[in-house]
């Protein structure tokens, strides 16, 4: 597959506006352990080849394991996430695939037992985000450098 174009070069202002809203995400309060497990299944779920590679390089600089990345795809059988983080992947995954969940209730609901208000808002901005960022990258071919 070839690149096609370099979006950054292409519209600065709009991946200005993205940078922002990134940054936004960033400085939500969320953990960053959290926040790159988010953006990890919304970019297996999506496909997306780039950002898979930069999500799991990411989440390993900050320390995360490998046992735990390689089970994020089968999340829900697994003993290794706490409950606040199958709550935050129960809620990427509502959202991502929201034409076909309608965002369910008991997703909502578990969202809910896990995250303030506030938290929500910014957890369902930081999947926005990725879905965002995704759609950008496998649009345009941006390809993980070897």
């Amino acid at each position: 597959m070839e690149a096609r174009i370099d979006f950054y070069k292409a519209s600065p202002d709009a991946l200005k506006a993205m940078l922002a809203l990134e940054n936004a995400v960033i400085k939500s309060g969320l953990e960053t352990s959290l926040l790159e497990l988010v953006r990890l299944r919304a970019s297996l779920i999506n496909g997306c080849a780039f950002c898979v590679d930069m999500h799991t390089a990411d989440a390993r600089k900050g320390g995360e394991t490998e046992r735990r990345l390689y089970a994020v795809p089968v999340w829900r059988e697994t003993p290794f996430f706490t409950d606040r983080e199958r709550a935050a992947l129960a809620w990427t995954e509502a959202l991502t695939l929201i034409a076909q969940t309608q965002a369910p209730d008991a997703d909502y609901a578990l969202v809910r037992s896990q995250f303030n208000d506030a938290e929500m808002v910014n957890l369902s901005l930081a999947i926005n985000a990725i879905n965002s960022w995704n759609r950008l990258a496998i649009g345009f071919r941006k390809m993980p450098t070897a």
